[in-house]
């Protein structure tokens, strides 16, 4: 990238290189104030902590809480939890890591940050895994009881190096986090080993010290999730207030930060934060609500979309039934036995869910019934990497099942889009009676970002009629039900409730007749059903695609799913250093927008950036004969806002 992308992007809203009190000042600039305390207190537009430790230190929880707090603070943030695959893995190595990334402002902003302004660095392991991602100047803390030669030679150091001069370019706080913890909780009468659990707490205090972040929230959390055991909730709560009370008193943390509210980031409204999965459950709550069905939920566990499980069983008061089935298998085949039934029918699963389930999603694709698929993509092939991101499930949802069985896809970009994504999706599938796919991800599923709570009144109305008697009438003038008699529009047959007298009908998975639905084995229907249900999708209603285009812009950056937060924020950075370049992200990916082909020839080049090895674009070449330049990355993790930067500015000088 050229010198001038890069000063520019040290402006721009998503640049991430800001270093607190390091060789580089904050990007906004700081104004030294005194905190009460004779301390310094800094004021910065945004920052970037992570938290890392061992798989059993509480890492995820201890974000998560930073993160409440900040979100009732009112910044806007994105996060991006990472953690192993084993309940618990091998503790004090690099592969049980768990780390939790928050970027929060006070202003808007995309991605959860290219690198970290601070690490929390609870053992070697933890410095050792994320040091490479650290900007030279940036702050670690690090518990120095952790840095005995057991752990250290466990990750390859040979010398400590806290003491060999190999972190020298960064600020250093060694921390004695363990052992001042055990302190704070004598009085509990606790063990030690009791007494250690509590250190991701003794962190949290210390960096909501730091970051000047509210207490009571945190809290009241830990006296509720330990109400049955007061005595461990108090000894959490002394843990919090104790790392509280070590930023305002010790010597080496003689400078604090404030981080403004983004109050100008957002409409007027009410926002929460939330995470994509607990969107994304919300979202189906709503739909089923919207249309005055129930909502059935056919499950298997399965990470990253156990969630909403776990969420929608908590919600029978809205009409939510959920059935953990013995398999992936079951788990489909209850949900589109409920839709059958009359209800709104989901099942959630992972790729390699989807790829158990193809057979009965061809099924609802040959009974016409509203089924949504919701698939949380995540590392593949076969079991893959459970606990990373990827984006490589799409030509499955779009052809990983026998015969001609073309099915609506949806795909969220951000985490609180997942309400939205659901709402749409059950739209579709009501609408023209079709199983629809909603591919979410893991980065998606656990990240977070606020939320505004919409109004009731604002969601569409998704009512949805049955029928309720004879539809058609013979050559003899006698009424009958023909169940594939179809809709002139939607070509969506009627949606009969088993029960019903005089609507009774044959189902299976042998070809239909069209319009009375008995077994046909007959060329020319089969022929004709083919043609009728692939009409059917491709005639969907869309909107058409919006574009983002400056004057002068040459390419164009097409995303779709979570890739729209880095492709924004390094669209941001391109056009902060003088670079045109327009941007557009896809939400329908079947059928596409009507408008796509006449966006895409407009433009001298296409670049595609996808976490797979090229799938949007060779749709993309296939249906529009557009040279469609790929920008791939399957590490598991979510582009970083930097390296599209380059990639985009190499595709334009190119």
């Amino acid at each position: 990238m050229t010198s001038q992308v890069s000063s520019a992007a040290e402006m721009a809203d998503e640049a991430n290189d800001a270093v607190l009190g390091g060789q580089r000042a904050p990007l906004s600039g700081t104004t030294g104030t005194d905190g009460g305390d004779g301390k310094e207190v800094r004021r910065l537009d945004r920052v970037i902590i992570r938290f890392a430790g061992d798989s059993g230190d509480g890492m995820q929880l201890t974000g998560d809480r930073f993160t409440s707090e900040t979100a009732s603070f009112g910044n806007d943030l994105s996060t991006l939890p990472n953690f192993p695959a084993e309940i618990r893995a091998p503790a004090g190595t690099l592969p049980g890591v768990s780390s939790f990334q928050l970027h929060f402002a006070d202003h808007d902003i995309l991605t959860p940050g290219d690198a970290p302004n601070v690490l929390v660095a609870m053992n070697p392991a933890a410095l050792k895994a994320n040091i490479d991602d650290v900007p030279r100047g940036a702050e670690i803390i690090v518990n120095t009881d952790e840095f005995t030669k057991r752990p250290m030679a466990k990750v390859g150091y040979a010398t400590n190096p806290l003491e060999d001069g190999s972190l020298e370019a960064y600020n250093v706080h060694p921390v004695p986090l363990t052992t001042l913890t055990i302190e704070a909780l004598k009085e509990f009468g606790l063990s030690r080993k009791e007494a250690e659990r509590s250190k991701n707490m003794f962190a949290l205090g210390l960096l909501s010290w730091m970051y000047h972040r509210p207490t009571e929230g945190t809290e009241t959390f830990l006296r509720q999730k330990f109400a049955k055991k007061p005595q461990i909730a108090e000894a959490n709560v002394a843990a919090f207030r104790a790392g509280w009370n070590f930023g305002e008193t010790t010597e080496d943390f003689a400078v604090s930060y404030e981080v403004a509210p983004a109050s100008q980031a957002f409409p007027t409204g009410t926002y929460r934060n939330i995470s994509g999965n607990l969107a994304l459950s919300y979202g189906l709550i709503a739909a089923g609500r919207l249309a005055d069905l129930p909502l059935y939920l056919g499950s298997y566990p399965i990470t990253p979309a156990s969630d909403i499980l776990h969420e929608l069983s908590r919600h029978k008061n809205f009409g939510v039934r959920t059935f953990q089935a013995e398999d992936e298998i079951a788990g489909i085949g209850a949900a589109l036995g409920a839709a059958f039934g009359g209800a709104l029918g989901v099942t959630t699963t992972s790729g390699p869910g989807v790829a158990l389930k193809s057979e009965t999603i061809g099924l609802a694709v040959s009974l016409e019934l509203p089924l949504l698929i919701i698939d949380i993509q995540r590392g593949g092939p076969s079991t893959g990497l459970p606990t990373k991101t990827e984006q490589a499930d799409l030509l499955q949802a779009m052809y990983g099942r026998n015969g001609e069985a073309p099915v609506p896809i949806v795909a969220p970009q951000t985490p609180a889009d997942c309400f939205d994504a659901a709402i749409d999706a059950a739209r579709i599938a009501l609408t023209y009676r079709t199983p629809v796919f909603l591919l979410s991800d893991g980065y998606l599923a656990n990240g977070s970002e606020p939320w505004r709570i919409p109004e009731t009144d604002s969601l569409p109305d998704l009512t949805t009629p049955f029928a309720t008697g004879p539809n058609h009438t013979l050559a003899d003038g006698t009424d009958v039900f023909w169940p594939y008699k179809r809709d002139p529009q939607t070509l969506a047959r009627p949606w009969a409730v088993p029960g019903t007298p005089g609507l009774e009908h044959r189902i299976g998975g042998i070809e239909k007749q069209d319009g009375t639905g008995n077994i046909s084995y007959d060329p020319a229907n089969h022929d004709l059903m083919v043609r009728t249900r692939q009409a059917k999708i491709d005639n969907i209603e869309v909107p058409d695609l919006v574009v983002d285009d400056p004057a002068g812009a040459r390419t164009l950056v097409l995303g779709w799913g979570s890739t729209y937060g880095p492709i924004t924020a390094a669209v941001r950075r391109l056009r902060a250093a003088g670079q045109p370049i327009a941007q557009a992200h896809l939400r329908h990916l079947n059928p596409f927008p009507r408008n796509l082909g006449e966006v895409l020839k407009s433009y001298d080049k296409v670049v595609v950036p996808e976490m797979n090895l090229g799938q949007l674009a060779m749709l993309l070449r296939a249906k529009y004969l557009v040279d469609a330049h790929s920008f791939n990355q399957v590490n598991g993790m979510p582009f970083k806002a930097e390296q599209l930067a380059t990639a985009l500015k190499e595709a334009i000088d190119a």
